[in-house]
């Protein structure tokens, strides 16, 4: 009893103690099986999960025929239709944030800050920052 136990110890021993543990040749083999398992039920439950979201969504449209309820993407293309609508022919029309014409063109002769503090000083003054 005492060789048996002592056998089987020594070699747990070993391990816990750093030693050289033991190489599974099928290791790598193990793990790719592992990772494809791993992969394969995490596609089986996307596909549930998507099978159970497009059966909600069945249900719901069905709610929403019903009662008269659009979705929130519906109403905003309404409003906007509805907007463009109205502003075609209005005098009231939505304004441009810039109105063409300003802005665009580069103006010829650019006046720094210090010129245009200079030309509102009295004339003696003037002439001293102009020499």
């Amino acid at each position: 009893l005492y060789l048996v136990l002592s056998l089987g110890a020594t070699k747990d021993m070993g391990k816990m103690l750093g030693g050289d543990e033991e190489k599974d040749p099928d290791a790598a083999k193990k793990e790719e099986e592992r990772q494809e398992a791993l992969r394969q039920e995490e596609e089986e439950r996307k596909a549930k999960y998507a099978k159970m979201e497009a059966e909600r969504e069945v249900m719901r449209q069905g709610i929403r025929d019903k009662y008269g309820i659009k979705k929130k993407e519906e109403k905003e293309a309404e409003a906007q239709a509805a907007l463009e609508a109205n502003a075609e022919g209005s005098l009231t029309r939505p304004k441009k944030a810039i109105p063409p014409g300003c802005g665009d063109e580069e103006e010829e002769e650019e006046e720094s800050i210090l010129d245009t503090v200079i030309k509102y000083l009295p004339g003696p003054l003037q002439d001293m920052f102009k020499k």
